[in-house]
């Protein structure tokens, strides 16, 4: 079983990907909608940067983080002279787990509104409906289980970051590390059961948050049509 402070890092970990998952639901649904309901000026350009994280190295990732949000970055240094520091924190893991589970997120959202026919929310509209209420009755409850499932998948995603997670947030005990890091840091100091013990808890979370988005995928592909209920 896991010591005491391994358990640390676990909860850890969790919290901060849990907390990466509320940060980014927001732009992950505005993003994701525009794309999927919109054509404009520059979209190919916005899906080609939301996939960036995808292909990129994540330490080019973590970089370009610490380059914006570290003392004397453009961000870093505002909320630096507000008192909320980024860089070398907590806050650091949960941007750099958002930033990288994002895209996955944004994929999934946009297959999940997809999958809605446009003609229900057409309909909608045509009753009087204002757009925020088409959105919260029709198009949401409808994609629900695209957008639950897409962000299980985010949600693994972020438990394993590494990359990024090291440049910007480092590897400091009790603050920044996370199970990923302390795998890493384990097997550096040759100690293989302790970074094993780490390793299967990781696969076992990963393993469950992918096998219920997998399910939820599935089952929202399946019945796209289900009724959403009364609009006006």
């Amino acid at each position: 079983m896991p010591d005491p402070s391994q358990w640390g890092v676990v909860a850890l970990t969790l919290r901060c990907a849990l907390l990466a998952m509320l940060v980014m639901i927001p732009p992950g649904l505005a993003i994701a909608w525009l794309l999927a309901r919109y054509r404009w000026f520059g979209k190919s350009l916005v899906e080609t940067a939301v996939a960036l994280p995808l292909v990129m190295p994540p330490v080019a990732t973590g970089l370009l983080l610490l380059r914006l949000l570290g003392r004397r970055g453009p961000l870093g240094g505002e909320l630096e002279a507000i008192g909320l520091p980024i860089v070398f924190t907590w806050r650091a893991v949960v941007v750099a787990m958002a930033v990288m589970a994002l895209p996955l997120f944004v994929r999934s959202a946009r297959s999940a509104f997809e999958n809605v026919p446009p003609r229900l929310e057409q309909v909608a509209r045509t009753l009087g409906a204002r757009r925020l209420r088409v959105a919260w009755t029709i198009t949401l409850p409808l994609a629900r289980r695209g957008l639950v499932g897409g962000l299980l998948l985010a949600f693994a995603r972020a438990l394993g970051e590494f990359g990024a997670t090291i440049l910007v947030a480092g590897n400091i005990p009790g603050r920044t590390t996370t199970l990923a890091t302390a795998i890493y840091q384990h097997v550096q100091l040759g100690e293989d059961g302790a970074a094993s013990k780490l390793l299967l808890i990781s696969v076992l979370l990963s393993f469950v948050a992918l096998a219920a988005s997998e399910w939820l995928v599935r089952s929202s592909k399946a019945s796209p049509g289900r009724s959403a209920g009364p609009v006006a």
